[in-house]
């Protein structure tokens, strides 16, 4: 575990984000996805997060991302969505085009999750077996 250190705090924050295509349209191209990559990897840097894995199919893509306690989820999944649905737009717009007949291209829900080292079960154990004080 890659701990990080911020002024007052200690951290290893990672969340599993699944963003996918409005109506599931099997979009995504091979130089898309390279292209999406770029754009994610850019995004997160800016929002001081690390996009520590990327990968994806023709309707959606999965992030493994590290982020800092002071970010919160739903505002940096709305800029990576709202960045890269502009980008991609505007670099693959023929390709819409042919799909989509408005400016769209993911859906306007998502999937997150957090990720960690352990289990809730093996957390929850290390919890209880803490000393309580005895007075």
């Amino acid at each position: 575990m890659t701990l990080k250190r911020g002024f007052r705090n200690v951290y290893d924050l990672n969340i599993h984000l699944v963003l996918v295509t409005k109506y599931r349209k099997k979009v995504i191209s091979k130089a898309m996805l390279n292209r999406l990559s770029e754009i994610f990897e850019s995004t997160c840097h800016k929002w001081r997060c690390e996009l520590v894995e990327f990968n994806g199919e023709p309707d959606h893509v999965h992030l493994l991302i590290n982020f800092p306690p002071d970010v919160e989820v739903s505002k940096l999944v709305n800029n990576l969505k709202t960045v890269s649905s502009r980008l991609i737009r505007k670099d693959f717009s023929q390709e819409l085009a042919q799909v989509y007949s408005k400016p769209v291209f993911w859906s306007g829900a998502y999937f997150v999750a957090s990720c960690g080292g352990v289990t809730v079960e093996q957390l929850k154990t290390y919890v209880e077996q803490q000393h309580s004080p005895d007075d």
